[in-house]
């Protein structure tokens, strides 16, 4: 798809709001824009359906109950629940552990790095493989009987391999500890209806599936409910884990979203994605330089393309490509400080391998005349970059 004159491929950083979320978002912003825990009036009433409504659905996605769904203002909020709440929940009951995958979301690393400084727990990373698969020897090694939490994502957010969360269940429920798992990015790659007989929390993210910034959910196993202690404090709404007013049209947008990726038309979506980006990655091979894609050959979210162009470096790249192409480094800023993607660094990347890749997230509206520009595009950004021409040139 374009914005303007921008092709945009960084789907995994946020995806345009589909307009038939905006449609059905759009009467509780007007009209109905009742506070939803308003119960002395009609239009309270109404808001407080539409929200339930809203959890039925996300819930559905999952295979959850409504009531095992918490709405928060996005995934990073939904992950730092679901450890703080679990660690502060825990404090003095024995338990002080918790592993958290080696490629895991800055917020799930950032959370456990405040349950070890604040709180006393022992917070370890479980390696993966080259292709970023956790590797389940290690993590049968690492969990005990003093394990709480286990904090393994999905679907990964730079290099899209897609995890064996059964099989990771088993292991974890088989020492008593708590499964958690960011699922950010895992609507537009997989079905998601048996996750909720896997995981005991998961954490969503309404933008990355077309819907609306500002709305994510923690899906909390009920039997957990009272051992989380919550982070906001108030009125007591969302059975207590979550105070504050629900954004009714927020909810509305997350849950129109999920009904659109659900399903038998998410499975043809995500078909098509992996088409359009089986054609990028061809087309990117195709180039005269070094050009090798990294994670998983398979198995991996259908529209991710992490690229290592070797010899180059990505923001240079990226800098030539403005305003024309929207993709993204992958790497994470702290304090100003560029740093090189800690999720590249763990499946083996050298940093300078790390420093010279690209992310590019193929979505819903993209085109082949998109994808087929774009490998033009990055043609000649790296001829341009270039000290020796391109072979075959004259």
């Amino acid at each position: 798809m374009r914005a303007g004159k921008t092709i945009y491929l960084d789907h995994h950083a946020t995806t345009p709001i589909d307009g038939r979320v905006m449609e059905a978002m759009a009467p509780y912003l007007q009209e109905g824009f009742g506070n939803p825990h308003s119960v002395d009036h009609a239009m309270g009433w109404a808001a407080a359906k539409a929200v339930e409504r809203s959890a039925t659905k996300v819930g559905l996605l999952i295979g959850a109950d409504p009531d095992e769904i918490i709405f928060t203002s996005g995934a990073t909020e939904a992950n730092n629940l679901a450890l703080l709440g679990v660690g502060r929940g825990a404090l003095g009951r024995g338990r002080r552990r918790i592993l958290c995958s080696a490629i895991e979301h800055k917020s799930v690393l950032a959370a456990g790095a405040a349950l070890r400084k604040f709180w006393g727990y022992e917070v370890e990373l479980i390696p993966v493989d080259k292709d970023g698969h956790v590797l389940f020897p290690a993590l049968c090694d690492l969990l005990r009987d003093d394990v709480l939490l286990v904090s393994i994502m999905l679907v990964n957010n730079e290099i899209g391999v897609i995890q064996d969360i059964a099989k990771i269940s088993d292991a974890v429920t088989s020492v008593g500890a708590m499964l958690h798992c960011d699922a950010a990015q895992a609507p537009c790659a997989v079905a998601l209806r048996s996750m909720g007989r896997h995981v005991d929390l998961l954490s969503l993210s309404a933008h990355k599936m077309y819907g609306p910034k500002g709305i994510g959910a923690l899906f909390v196993r009920r039997a957990l409910r009272n051992r989380i202690e919550p982070m906001i404090y108030g009125g007591g709404q969302q059975y207590n884990l979550r105070s504050g007013t629900v954004p009714t049209a927020l909810c509305v947008g997350m849950a129109e979203a999920v009904a659109l990726i659900d399903g038998q038309d998410g499975e043809r979506e995500r078909d098509a994605v992996r088409l359009l980006c089986e054609r990028l990655i061809d087309g990117m091979k195709r180039l005269p330089w070094r050009i090798t894609v990294n994670g998983p050959v398979t198995g991996r979210h259908p529209g991710n393309a992490n690229v290592c162009f070797e010899g180059f470096v990505a923001e240079d790249i990226l800098g030539v490509l403005q305003p024309r192409l929207a993709a993204s480094t992958g790497s994470a800023c702290a304090s100003g400080i560029p740093e090189p993607s800690h999720v590249l660094r763990a499946i083996g990347l050298s940093e300078e391998e790390a420093r010279g890749s690209v992310r590019f997230g193929v979505g819903r509206n993209t085109s082949e005349s998109d994808i087929d520009e774009t490998v033009s595009l990055v043609r000649q950004a790296l001829t341009k970059l270039s000290r020796v021409a391109p072979i075959g040139t004259n």
